[in-house]
């Protein structure tokens, strides 16, 4: 009987630690974005570099290449 005490107890201490860091995590943000690393494998990598580029108007004029070469871009 006292191994069943002594197991609710490390099974709630565990939870209770599961728990508090879970929390600490979610504060930081760590949950925040769950939709997008899902759906990041449905698009083509073109669709996704297009969509860098558009936003990003101040980075270089290079871009990685198919061998992980760079290359400059043809504008």
């Amino acid at each position: 009987m006292d191994i069943l005490y002594l197991m609710i107890l490390c099974s709630v201490s565990l939870a209770a630690i599961f728990l508090i860091v879970f929390i600490v995590y979610a504060r930081k943000g760590q949950f925040e974005d769950d939709e997008s690393p899902a759906v990041r494998i449905l698009f083509d990598s073109g669709e996704i570099k297009e969509k860098d580029e558009k936003g990003n108007n101040d980075k270089d004029k290079k871009k990685i290449g198919e061998n992980n070469k760079i290359e400059e871009k043809s504008e």
